[in-house]
């Protein structure tokens, strides 16, 4: 089976601007192309493994990738996929998140001589004259076919800024300035970043009379057709400091019944003969493949380790024997102590379990909290200091559980 077949067996491919020429290029290893990551915090998220996993799928079958850093367009902020404009970062902060980033790529993806290339957009975007700018691309761009465009139409309504709307002319010169130096061919993205590629691979055409290519990539979502890679509001992070292996392995093992084996088939490496396999299982054979998956990708992301850790303490818990040294843990700041206890409530909140008292309360009072066991419906509730030294484990609702401690 070539690449590009394989990619369509997993259900990556979503378009393509010329799918010969592209499986020409992929499938020889004569593509050279790029996938551009904005730097917007200080860790990638689940959100991004589609990406990850298609660079090395695609260096494995012999074409070089490219990790754009976009140290330049997130100065402006991608209205893709937003009903809002994008917080405004210092440079300072982007040098720091795209540092981030490049240390949580290198697990994915082979970079050095001949290898894998690493660039940052800041390096030519943050140069550039505007008037020289305007005169060197802006009559290749058709304001009229922009504003059709997916990721500006949606913003219309509540207003669009010039300053996002200069967004696809900067990732479409990325494609350019990378066509013409470093030899890219092709470029791959989010399905909702076709807009945004189709201006890059124009540009190439009406300034250099070249052909250049582009794919995007299906989005991860859900069965009710969310985004996945979110949890109680909040992104599921690479960086296992803001989230843990452990949180990371559960999030996979909680996944739905009808989203397991599609996570399965696009995010890991498991061949398509084994997977395929899956296809009839049900019921328990269910929760076994939703470990399989939690198991493969805590292991990319966390090595093999830690995804053992996670296996086993989600393995005790679940029967009881609760394994507490790799279980996720808060150490509660002393300021917290009051009369010799801490507030159940003030616990869950700086554990990260809630987002306010007023939501912890309410899960108390719902019947969704236990302590060591034992629910607790008193949201008046506090933890001795005595307790907490030894640790306290909070569960919340069916599968979230947590130890505090000082």
């Amino acid at each position: 089976m070539t690449i590009y077949d394989e990619l369509k067996a997993r259900g990556l491919i979503a378009q393509v601007t010329d799918e010969e020429e592209i499986k020409e290029l992929i499938n020889n290893g004569k593509a050279t192309f790029y996938i551009g990551f904005d730097c917007t915090a200080d860790s990638l998220t689940a959100g991004h493994f589609m990406a990850l996993t298609l660079m090395k799928r695609l260096q494995m079958a012999g074409n070089r990738p490219i990790a754009l850093i976009g140290g330049g367009t997130t100065m402006i902020g991608d209205p893709s996929g937003r009903s809002d404009m994008r917080k405004m970062l210092t440079k300072e902060d982007i040098a720091h998140n795209a540092e981030c980033f490049k240390r949580q790529m290198e697990r994915f993806i082979e970079f050095g001589d001949g290898r894998a290339l690493m660039l940052n957009n800041a390096e030519w975007l943050l140069n550039l004259n505007y008037v020289e700018l305007l005169r060197e691309v802006g009559a290749c761009f058709r304001v009229n076919n922009m504003l059709r465009a997916e990721c500006y139409k949606q913003r219309m309504e509540k207003g669009l800024s010039f300053l996002e709307f200069n967004y696809m002319i900067m990732q479409s010169y990325d494609f350019y300035y990378m066509f013409q130096h470093y030899g890219c061919n092709m470029q791959f993205g989010g399905d909702d970043q076709w807009s945004n590629m189709l201006g890059g691979t124009e540009l190439i055409r009406r300034k250099l009379d070249k052909d250049a290519y582009a794919m995007t990539i299906t989005l991860l979502t859900d069965s009710q057709g969310k985004k996945m890679g979110k949890t109680a509001g909040n992104a599921v992070w690479l960086d296992p400091n803001k989230t843990s292996p452990f949180d990371f392995y559960q999030y996979w093992r909680n996944v739905g019944d009808a989203d397991v084996l599609k996570c399965i088939r696009m995010l890991t490496f498991l061949s398509l003969e084994q997977i395929d396999e899956m296809d009839h299982w049900q019921g328990e054979q269910l929760n076994q493949a939703k470990a399989i998956l939690a198991y493969e990708l805590t292991k990319m992301v966390h090595g093999e380790e830690e995804a053992e850790k996670a296996q086993q303490t989600a393995q005790g818990l679940f029967s009881g024997a609760a394994d507490q040294e790799n279980m996720p843990s808060t150490v509660l700041d002393a300021s917290l102590v009051k009369d010799g206890s801490v507030g159940l409530l003030a616990a869950m909140v700086a554990a990260g379990l809630c987002g306010s008292n007023r939501e912890a309360r309410q899960l108390v009072q719902q019947g969704g909290v236990l302590v060591d066991g034992e629910k607790v419906s008193d949201p008046k509730m506090a933890l001795s200091e005595e307790a907490l030294r030894a640790g306290v484990v909070i569960k919340k609702g069916k599968k979230v559980y947590h130890k505090v401690m000082l």
